[in-house]
């Protein structure tokens, strides 16, 4: 008997999305598609400039879609002739990369995390502070800190506070863009750490956009691999980095550095820059980079074959295989 589909939380489908600018017109998303269920996490990697910030901020309405379908909770969002902007919504918490520039200098805590509270539910007083004093409690802070100001705070102290503030609503998504990128790496595993727990508890979903693929093993569920624009490769963390079947993904997991002397290779070396995205290659993107490219791969763009959600998609006309050039890192990135 075959099991039920998973419930989706998040749905995107055919994502584009367009900047023209004066020397020509930038392609940020090129028909992105993915899932999210409740209670899990999928991380979104790539290099600076691959669109995973633009994603994240259509996702939040920050931006209009070009064309497209977005669906949260059930809602649907579909771009017409003129685009479309997902509404603001409750059910859906943000927690940004720099707490220094996300928290309002001039607020005490109290009024950070109790603003939502304020502008959605009208809560104010007595029970706004209650409700903030829990929300801190939450995120490992005390009742004391509600009188503080950012500049107060250590840098991990005011993300707790950014994610107290996104918790308010009781949202069922949290996008999470870098939150960890500005932090020591101590600090780091702490927010982590409490990230876990708080999904763990709370059965909350999360879209991780990231550069990490440390922090990638350590949090996520499901990972997504952008390259100018457009998903190259995804499925569940493990089965991509034991054995990533696109080029750009085993690119990057080669450039983890590995302290464990034995688990050492020497990494093939990737050609060239990332095209401008007012110039793309013709073809797959990927190809003018990639020692296995053919005539094939310059003159027509691979689609993403996908499976079942939750399971392995890759976008490559000849994906690699462990037995492929040479052997293949195994195993998770913490264990490196």
């Amino acid at each position: 008997m075959n099991a039920a589909p998973p419930v989706r939380l998040v749905s995107v489908e055919s994502l584009r999305k367009v900047y023209p600018t004066r020397r020509g017109v930038v392609q940020a998303l090129d028909g992105i598609n993915f899932q999210i269920t409740p209670g899990e996490t999928l991380a979104v990697v790539g290099e600076s400039g691959c669109g995973k910030s633009t994603l994240a901020s259509a996702l939040l309405g920050l931006v209009s879609f070009d064309a497209g379908t977005i669906e949260i909770c059930g809602n649907v969002v579909t771009a017409g002739p003129h685009g479309a902007t997902m509404p603001p919504r409750r059910d859906v918490g943000v927690v940004f990369q720099n707490p220094h520039s996300s928290l309002d200098p001039r607020m005490k805590i109290r009024s950070i995390v109790g603003e939502p509270l304020n502008a959605v539910l009208g809560m104010r007083g007595k029970a706004a502070n209650r409700r903030s004093s829990e929300l801190l409690s939450q995120v490992g802070l005390g009742p004391e800190y509600l009188n503080r100001y950012p500049h107060q705070l250590s840098g991990g102290q005011m993300q707790r506070v950014a994610v107290a503030r996104a918790l308010a609503l009781e949202p069922r998504l949290l996008v999470l863009d870098e939150p960890t990128a500005a932090l020591d790496v101590s600090v780091q595993a702490q927010i982590l750490k409490l990230l876990k727990a708080l999904q763990a508890r709370s059965n909350v979903s999360y879209l991780f956009i990231t550069h990490d693929l440390g922090v990638v093993d350590y949090i996520a569920h499901r990972v997504a691999v952008m390259y100018l624009g457009r998903i190259v490769e995804s499925g569940p963390v493990d089965e991509v980095f034991a054995d990533p079947r696109h080029p750009y993904t085993r690119a990057l997991l080669d450039a983890v550095p590995v302290i464990d002397p034995r688990r050492r290779r020497q990494p093939a070396p990737i050609d060239g820059e990332v095209p401008s995205p007012l110039n793309r290659p013709r073809g797959c993107a990927f190809a003018p980079r990639c020692r296995w490219a053919t005539s094939q791969c310059r003159t027509a763009e691979p689609e993403l074959c996908e499976g079942e959600p939750g399971r392995r998609a890759y976008a490559c006309f000849h994906p690699l295989s462990l037995g492929k050039d040479s052997e293949i890192r195994r195993g998770p990135l913490a264990a490196t």
